[in-house]
């Protein structure tokens, strides 16, 4: 079985910024499908996010595009509020 990994890091202007995306991406980190782990957490003013994948590599890139994606939504909505 492939076990594809990778490790996002983002670094905000602030640590509120930071810590608001972490917080409005992480309901992401609780429906995922059986295979695929997301977890994201805000240390400092970075936000990461940890990717782990059993499944093809077609998943696991989209899972990264989508996690980006979100991110940057959550960002500009924020920064928008």
């Amino acid at each position: 079985m492939v076990k594809l990994k990778a490790e996002v890091t983002v670094e905000m202007e602030s640590k509120r910024l930071s810590d608001a995306v972490a917080e409005s991406i992480s309901p992401d980190n609780q429906k995922v499908p059986e295979g695929l782990t997301v977890k994201t957490l805000a240390q400092g003013r970075r936000v990461i996010s940890r990717v782990v994948c059993n499944k093809s590599f077609e998943t696991f890139l989209a899972t990264l595009d989508d996690l980006l994606s979100c991110m940057q939504t959550a960002e500009k909505t924020l920064r928008a509020v």
